[in-house]
């Protein structure tokens, strides 16, 4: 079936499969690699993407239930202020999960314009680092926060 999918301000029309993920899509109908496939089962948060403004597991997404909605990756952030902010508190390691905690971070910035730290606890929650700890990437939370540049776009 063919289908338009909004990426990134950008519309793909494509031919899907009914089971297929928006997760293979992106990755392998697109180009679009920066979400990544770790447990293909919406636990680890390593494919996350924003969807109307929401993070979302593009994992366990059926690609035809994002049409006709918005759909942020990690490639359609172009240099959001998290992403200087990951990089200044040293917030990743390996870097492999590192693209869904950003897009995850920047739906909650995007959402909450001073969340508390718990609401930063509890959205980190979503996604899995198994090479650092979780106080560097909520020190990056913290200093966009303070800053107040995050974009509102979402």
């Amino acid at each position: 079936m063919s289908v338009s999918l909004d990426i990134n301000d950008e519309i793909y029309q494509t031919e899907i499969r009914p089971f297929s993920t928006l997760l293979s899509i992106l990755r392998l109908e697109l180009g679009l690699t920066g979400s990544k496939p770790g447990c293909l089962n919406g636990d680890c948060g390593a494919c996350t993407i924003i969807m109307d403004g929401l993070p979302y597991k593009s994992c366990i997404i059926l690609a035809v239930e994002a049409a006709g909605r918005k759909i942020t990756t990690i490639e359609g952030l172009k240099n959001a202020p998290i992403q200087t902010a990951f990089i200044e508190n040293f917030a990743f390691q390996c870097g492999y999960c590192t693209p869904g905690f950003i897009m995850n971070c920047h739906a909650l910035i995007s959402k909450y314009q001073n969340p508390s730290k718990e609401t930063i606890k509890e959205w980190l929650e979503s996604n899995i680092c198994r090479c650092t700890s979780y106080e560097e990437i909520e020190k990056a939370v913290l200093s966009v926060i303070h800053n107040g540049v995050e974009s509102r776009k979402e």
